[in-house]
């Protein structure tokens, strides 16, 4: 299947719903870098987020392939 193919409509199921999982992960998140760093994400603390957030998406992007690349059977 191409990258660019129209996915159908999601069919409801017992699953949780990924809202639910993503709130706690960021959660865990927050609570995670606080411990590393000693403080929780804050404005004008000495980094620019848009180049954080852009490494960050950089890297989303490779992985995001990798799968798809996976589910496709390479």
């Amino acid at each position: 299947m191409a990258v660019t193919n129209e996915e159908p409509d999601p069919i409801h199921n017992e699953n949780p719903a990924i809202w639910d999982l993503v709130v706690q992960d960021m959660i865990d998140k927050d609570r995670a870098g606080s411990e590393k760093y000693g403080t929780r994400l804050q404005g004008f603390n000495g980094r620019s987020a848009l180049r954080d957030a852009y490494q960050e998406v950089l890297d989303l992007a490779v992985y995001l392939r990798q799968r798809i690349w996976e589910e496709e059977g390479a």
